[in-house]
């Protein structure tokens, strides 16, 4: 029996080493190849679990956090960086903790409730527009695309006759997690790799014109909320 006990912990160690290397390596990937500024999320306390009611397992002191686990905190998101040193020395020192990307400079992003993300993804993909990189939480689809500013959001929206308040817009200010990270019940995962073209320094990503159509009448399906649950 002991042998055994022995056996699983040096599992769960290897385990547990090799998903914090695959988190700085993530992180310094996007920040010093890819030139996206990066911050380590707050995490999850030890009873941490996705959830989307019900008590918040996030180590945030905010009872009510929206967005437990993979929201800045301490570092916060104005801390944002593509160095590549200070990203070494946070998740060093935080090598548990999820990515979080400020939305706005190189990237934006644009995401839906998982089951009406996953119909705008297939709707897109049979009109024949390319897509970029999707992430896919337990909650929600997040694509990601190239820059936007409020204005050209604000036309792109007001030819929609409606838009649900389910589509959420990550631009200037904003943030998403990346992949990768997992808790005890569920990942960030991508759907769409990343792709970076030869020649290319960074993912190739679509306008949000391209999607903006098929986004929303696939959230139109989805149940509207103030909750930004991932």
């Amino acid at each position: 029996m002991r042998e055994i006990l022995g056996r699983r912990r040096k599992l769960s160690l290897q385990l547990q080493r090799k998903g914090r290397a695959a988190l700085l390596n993530a992180a310094l990937t996007y920040a010093e190849q890819w030139k996206w500024r990066v911050v380590p999320g707050v995490g999850f306390d030890r009873r941490g679990a996705w959830r989307t009611a019900g008590p918040v397992p996030c180590a945030c002191p905010h009872p009510s956090c929206p967005v437990p686990g993979v929201h800045p905190l301490d570092p916060g998101l104005l801390a944002a960086t593509r160095d590549p040193r200070m990203v070494r020395w946070w998740w060093t020192n935080r090598p548990d903790a999820p990515v979080v990307l400020a939305t706005g400079d190189e990237v934006s992003a644009a995401s839906l409730p998982a089951a009406a993300g996953a119909r705008a993804l297939d709707a897109i993909e049979e009109l024949g527009f390319r897509l970029g990189p999707v992430v896919a939480t337990p909650t929600r689809y997040v694509f990601l695309v190239a820059p936007y500013r409020f204005a050209e959001l604000g036309e792109l929206l007001d030819s929609q006759e409606w838009v649900p308040t389910s589509l959420r817009y990550h631009g200037d200010g904003g943030y998403v997690a990346l992949p990768p990270y997992s808790s005890s019940a569920g990942q960030l995962r991508w759907v769409r790799p990343p792709v970076v073209e030869p020649g290319g320094t960074a993912p190739w990503l679509p306008r949000l014109g391209t999607l903006v159509d098929a986004m929303v009448r696939a959230g139109r399906t989805a149940p509207d909320g103030d909750r930004l649950t991932y």
